[in-house]
């Protein structure tokens, strides 16, 4: 039965299947796993609070999401991926305009965090 994002345990479902699906994925399993290496918990609670800030409007985050990617391996491939696994988590859990917004904010971070990282390694091309 598909739901509304409405409440915590909407986020954690959302996170959890989410990342179920990046931590099997034959692109972004590779880097997800090597930076995360045993701290899934403590990297879902920390993205279980970013989504419900972020959609719910529940101020639980705090930190800034970007440098943790600054130096990741990663190109526009991967956060295609990123966001194919993304969108299809929500739709396959989820109905009604929160699922929209996710998807919306979701681009708009990977866009921006894709525009960081290249300007990063512009910067410090000796650091990758």
């Amino acid at each position: 039965m598909e739901t509304e994002i409405l409440k915590l345990e909407d986020i954690k479902l959302l996170v959890n299947a989410f990342y179920d699906k990046v931590r099997s994925d034959h692109l972004l399993a590779p880097i997800f796993n090597e930076v995360i290496e045993d701290r899934w918990p403590e990297h879902l609670v920390k993205m279980y609070t970013f989504w419900q800030t972020v959609l719910l409007g529940e101020r639980t985050y705090t930190g800034s999401p970007f440098p943790p990617h600054a130096r990741l391996p990663v190109m526009k491939e991967h956060f295609d991926r990123w966001l194919e696994l993304f969108y299809s988590t929500l739709d396959e859990n989820f109905e009604g305009e929160k699922v929209a917004e996710a998807k919306w904010r979701a681009s708009r971070i990977a866009e921006v965090f894709q525009m960081r990282i290249e300007m990063y390694r512009e910067d410090n091309p000796f650091l990758i």
